[in-house]
């Protein structure tokens, strides 16, 4: 695409998107991993077009965004867990059977489990019921910014279909 055609096509957008764009990224990308409604992945591909008109080839721009993607969700997800650190647990039997369920694979499988944390609804609760088991932080942390930063990668790889 040739560059005037590109610059046209980038008029529309405010100046901030495309100054703030890494800011933006963080601050959608934290939210949308927190209990609060969200779609980081419209804004991280939306982003990845006006990196792909704007700055053609340019493997860094991709990479930055792809990491404040990870880290802002990572942190986010890390939030929902601290917050599931701080609730007391209620009692075993005031759980109805699927959430005793869940909790029981959960508790089974591990911070593993955890590389499921980008699924919508199903991550954020998978996120909080951890801190409330109690599972350790660090490997917690592993692996959702695993989980996370493999969903941002396989958007990139679609975007270059």
């Amino acid at each position: 695409m040739s560059d005037a055609l590109s610059g046209e096509w980038l008029n529309w957008l405010p100046a901030w998107v495309a100054q703030s764009q890494l800011l933006l990224m963080f601050v959608s990308a934290f939210l949308s991993a927190t209990l609060l409604p969200g779609n980081s992945e419209v804004v991280f591909s939306g982003l990845l077009l006006l990196n792909r008109f704007s700055f053609e080839n340019n493997i860094l721009a991709i990479f930055n965004l792809w990491w404040v993607a990870t880290v802002g969700n990572s942190l986010g997800s890390m939030t929902s867990y601290a917050v599931g650190r701080m609730v007391s647990m209620p009692e075993w039997q005031h759980l109805n059977r699927r959430q005793q369920q869940g909790l029981q694979l959960l508790a089974r499988y591990g911070s593993v489990s955890l590389l499921f944390s980008w699924l919508p609804i199903i991550g954020d609760l998978l996120c909080v019921a951890s801190g409330w088991l109690r599972l350790h932080w660090l490997p917690s942390l592993i692996f959702i910014t695993l989980g996370k930063g493999l969903r941002y990668f396989l958007l990139i790889a679609l975007s270059q279909l």
